[in-house]
């Protein structure tokens, strides 16, 4: 993902020259600086549309100014109370500002082609753009192999997620950690109406995470989305079982930048299920976790944080940005930078990561975990956000592209209009 990414290609391809069409007409001129080389990756941008213009989204457009030249961007336009006007702007080698002109067009366009899809599709939500897969959500619940206790049961995971050219990045249920389910969010020390439960280590029968309900999917010219709900249900002694959290979690995947990268946004949030309190209590791991593809070893992987910390030094600090790469099949090279926002709980996040030594091959495990220095108190009635990027890559990717990705997540580029 170096200099020897190819940082063009996609957008470009996706933008026509156009001349102005009989009637447009410009309803605004939009300026955005770009600050830092964007390191192959289409920067998401948006504003809101409304205002801009009331007009109904079949009747605007949006083009780049590039000199003389008008070109077409592909937009996607987010409902709500307030429309957003979403597009993204095309990667830059060099720090640049970037210039659109919002029109009116005077027939209604034709619903844009939906090049980033939502599928469900045996038992879960398959996003593709175009013919390529890049992630599964499984909400169907997936068994242990048989033989293993059924307690190893989960559904609501992340697996597989693919690199750009298409190998897995994730694994679920290694024969070393059953409960492992490739991207996954559940917390290990819990406390809840009087007893300690276990949402991670599933085997011992505290507690587990279930898929309860989809509760929105996008697909779009620009980017697809999910958004579903989970349930954290605890295992009391003694009682009944009990839901002790609710999880909303918003994924969305944004059209690839190129043949090598892309962007997945990852929004967790939080709520009391009942009237009780729940404590996620300090612990070494817990949150975000990763189970990264058994291809990788201490002999053909690497990590690197935004402190400079390496695999060996890296567990137990902090960081803005992790990257975790490796070989991917023979010539081939890729990973995952995992990107903290600013406001998360106990930002900068502190990290686990696996040793080298770990089964004495150096399996290749990866965390945020927010709670891993300090306790984490839930009170009923509130919302808890934690919202996290991933930068998904062939090739190789520096410490000054992930700075750059890290940048650009953490303080969005501002829209001025004009």
């Amino acid at each position: 993902m170096n200099s020897q990414l190819k940082p063009i290609g996609w957008l470009l391809a996706l933008l026509i020259i156009v001349s102005s069409p009989a009637g447009a007409q410009r309803l605004a001129t939009l300026r955005v600086a770009l600050p830092y080389p964007t390191g192959g990756l289409a920067i998401p941008l948006s504003t809101s549309l409304d205002a801009l213009t009331l007009l109904p989204d079949s009747a605007v457009q949006l083009v780049e100014v590039r000199g003389a030249a008008r070109l077409v961007v592909p937009i996607q336009v987010e409902p709500g109370s307030a429309r957003v006007l979403h597009w993204l702007a095309a990667p830059s080698a060099a720090p640049i500002t970037r210039t659109y002109e919002l029109r009116r067009v005077p027939a209604a366009r034709p619903t844009p082609l939906a090049t980033m899809q939502v599928a469900d599709e045996a038992g879960g939500l398959l996003v593709r753009a175009g013919r390529r897969n890049l992630l599964r959500y499984n909400y169907r619940t997936v068994y242990p192999p048989a033989g293993i206790d059924s307690a190893f049961r989960r559904s609501g995971f992340v697996h597989p997620l693919w690199s750009p050219h298409g190998q897995e990045l994730t694994r679920i249920q290694a024969p070393d950690h059953y409960h492992h389910y490739g991207l996954w969010n559940p917390w290990t020390h819990v406390l809840f109406e009087g007893d300690t439960v276990d949402f991670w280590n599933l085997g011992d029968h505290k507690g587990t995470v279930r898929f309860a309900n989809v509760l929105a999917t996008t697909s779009g010219s620009v980017y697809g989305e999910y958004s579903v709900l989970q349930t954290h249900v605890a295992f009391p002694k003694n009682r009944p079982e009990k839901t002790a959290l609710h999880e909303v979690q918003t994924v969305r995947v944004y059209q690839p930048a190129g043949p090598d990268t892309y962007l997945v946004d990852l929004s967790i949030q939080l709520n009391c299920a009942t009237a009780s309190p729940v404590t996620l209590l300090a612990y070494r791991y817990g949150g975000l976790g990763w189970r990264a593809t058994a291809q990788w070893t201490k002999g053909n992987s690497e990590v690197l944080t935004s402190a400079g910390k390496t695999r060996r030094t890296a567990d137990g600090t902090t960081a803005r940005w992790c990257v975790v790469q490796g070989q991917l099949g023979p010539g081939d090279y890729g990973g995952v930078v995992l990107l903290s926002a600013p406001t998360n709980y106990n930002y900068p996040e502190p990290l686990r990561i696996w040793p080298e030594d770990q089964n004495g091959r150096g399996d290749v495990f990866a965390s945020f975990s927010p709670t891993k220095t300090k306790a984490w108190p839930l009170i009923p009635g509130r919302s808890y956000a934690l919202h996290y990027r991933l930068l998904v890559f062939n090739g190789h990717c520096t410490k000054e592209q992930a700075e750059s990705a890290w940048q650009y997540f953490a303080h969005p580029p501002q829209v001025v209009v004009k």
